[in-house]
């Protein structure tokens, strides 16, 4: 599958490691990040392989967080919890946040159907782990939430969940537009029917197995009728991590706003110093030869409006503002910023400042866009007066179940072969798999074919030159009728052997399916569904830490 694994990581769940290189889809960013962080470092708070590096942040963020900031928002953090009836050991981490010494490592993600795809799993894992590993080696209690983007207002985004059906075959189920999608944010999204025909529709096409009825119980407590998409969605993280003590926060709680009234208020009061910091930051990351995740628009204010409308952008025009297409004064939104803070929420740029006013953040864990994204942030989190966190890349690995790894291991096929859709990997597997002689008859054939046309080139150009052309051409189609029986032969051979190919196919759809990373397609309930809600305490004991590499686990 690789060559070679590194054998100290090779233990446990996980079966082998790919260096992020192998893999397209990793950009190099995230590669760079982990072994040459050097070169970037100017980009970052600090380097989190450096134990310095985390007495520093924890001392620096210690001083930032006051004492009825922590107050209210463990209040407000437990208020959530108690309203999601989430499990006890959330809560005891929740009530933490108002210790004086307390820190937290924290994480995101948009509300995904079911969860959304399995990196966000990973995520969360990744973020119970750090914080574990800090409160050791650092002796301080350290928190660990899942922010989640409530007032994210991409539909399309969240609406999908894709899973393998009882064929091992790719299938999607997805939500039909509800009112408000597309111009509200998710915690404004309501619910209806129709999620419960996409939870028989779950229930019709997973594979049944020992899980399947809990998970299903589950899943419809959680997303149901009248429930908003983030609140659901926070309702499957409390079930599936709230048990090992991560704190799930809905980020449009109106009674976090007053914490963040002042950034909102210092970007309207300082139109267009966020998009210049992020687009200077931007040009640096392209001199040390990266591309920038971020290129805002020169007009751009870095929070939105939220109103019976919907989530506004807010635009410069002429010295005041923009609220969607409606005109307003800067003077009157700076004032509605401090006295209505529920009127706002963070765009991109802006969210991580929000989130670290809010939480006392020493490590925030990315993903590749987000640690891109970040590199932007240095200049804006100076410019509000926020204490940066270090960032941690999340774990990113491969499921694979018994048979996938078997057929892996026997064919000893490159992993990322599997990600090309059309049959080349196959073809090249049946082709090894051919009796040498015939591969031998064909190389010789091909041989003779070129000699012996090469002897004939000479003797036509001797009775007319212009037939050269005539044997090239001659020859072309003799390969050409070569390659032809070749793939007839290979098409016998496919049809000899279906089992191979169904076995194929089956392990191409569980690790590419439609061609995509198995973590960013296919959703967590596919997972928690063959593995059963033991599978996160597995992931957090065995998923190595050291995320600077792709992993291969077999759970």
């Amino acid at each position: 599958m690789s060559s070679p694994p590194d054998t100290a990581l090779v233990t446990g769940l996980v079966r082998d490691t790919l260096p992020y290189t192998r893999l397209p889809w990793i950009r190099s960013l995230v590669h760079v990040y982990a072994h040459d962080f050097a070169s970037i470092a100017s980009l970052f708070a600090g380097d989190p392989a450096q134990p310095d590096a985390w007495r520093t942040t924890i001392a620096r963020v210690q001083r930032q967080a006051r004492g009825d900031r922590r107050d209210r928002i463990a209040a407000l953090v437990t208020a959530q919890l108690r309203r999601r009836d989430a499990p006890a050991a959330a809560f005891e981490s929740a009530e933490r946040l108002a210790r004086p010494d307390a820190v937290a490592v924290v994480t995101g993600q948009q509300a995904g159907l079911f969860g959304g795809p399995l990196y966000t799993w990973f995520k969360a894992i990744s973020t119970l782990q750090l914080a574990r590993r800090v409160e050791q080696e650092h002796g301080v209690p350290v928190v660990p939430v899942f922010w989640v983007d409530a007032e994210d207002h991409d539909w399309d985004e969240v609406s999908t969940a894709h899973l393998l059906d009882r064929e091992s075959a790719p299938s999607a189920i997805t939500l039909e537009p509800v009112v408000g999608c597309g111009t509200h944010p998710m915690a404004a999204i309501t619910l209806d029917a129709q999620v419960d025909t996409a939870l028989a529709t779950l229930e019709e096409t997973l594979p049944p197995t020992e899980f399947t009825t809990e998970l299903l119980a589950t899943l419809r407590r959680c997303y149901r009728t009248g429930e908003s998409m983030a609140g659901a969605f926070a309702r499957w993280m409390d079930a599936l991590l709230g048990p090992h003590g991560l704190v799930v926060f809905e980020s449009n709680d109106p009674a976090a706003k007053p914490i963040a009234a002042e950034v909102f208020a210092g970007e309207l009061a300082h139109p267009g110093r966020t998009v210049r910091l992020a687009r200077e930051a931007g040009a640096a990351m392209a001199a040390a030869g990266h591309s920038p995740q971020i290129e805002p628009a020169g007009d751009q204010v870095g929070v939105f409006r939220l109103d019976a409308q919907g989530r506004l952008s807010i635009r410069i025009a002429d010295g005041d503002c923009l609220v969607g297409d409606r005109p307003i004064s800067r003077d009157a939104l700076i004032a509605d910023s401090r006295s209505h803070p529920e009127h706002f929420s963070p765009n991109v740029l802006l969210r991580p400042i929000v989130q670290d006013t809010l939480f006392p953040t020493v490590g925030y864990i990315a993903g590749p866009s987000e640690l891109a994204y970040h590199a932007q942030l240095g200049g804006i989190y100076e410019a509000f007066g926020v204490e940066r966190p270090l960032l941690a890349s999340r774990a990113s690995a491969t499921l694979l179940d018994s048979a996938a790894a078997r057929f892996l291991d026997r064919y000893d096929l490159p992993f990322e072969s599997l990600q090309s859709q059309d049959e080349s990997a196959l073809n090249r597997l049946l082709g090894a798999l051919l009796p040498a002689s015939v591969e031998e008859a064909f190389d010789e054939t091909e041989r003779l074919t070129t000699e012996q046309a090469a002897r004939l080139r000479e003797v036509v150009i001797a009775v007319d030159p212009t037939l050269a052309g005539a044997v090239d051409t001659t020859l072309e189609r003799m390969r050409d009728t070569l390659n032809t029986l070749h793939g007839k032969i290979l098409q016998a051979r496919k049809k000899k052997d279906e089992t191979l190919r169904r076995q194929f196919m089956r392990t191409r759809n569980l690790t590419f399916p439609n061609g995509s990373p198995q973590e960013r397609a296919l959703s967590i309930a596919f997972f928690a569904n063959r593995y059963g809600p033991g599978l996160s305490g597995r992931l957090l004991e065995a998923l190595p830490t050291l995320a600077d590499r792709h992993y291969l686990i077999t759970p």
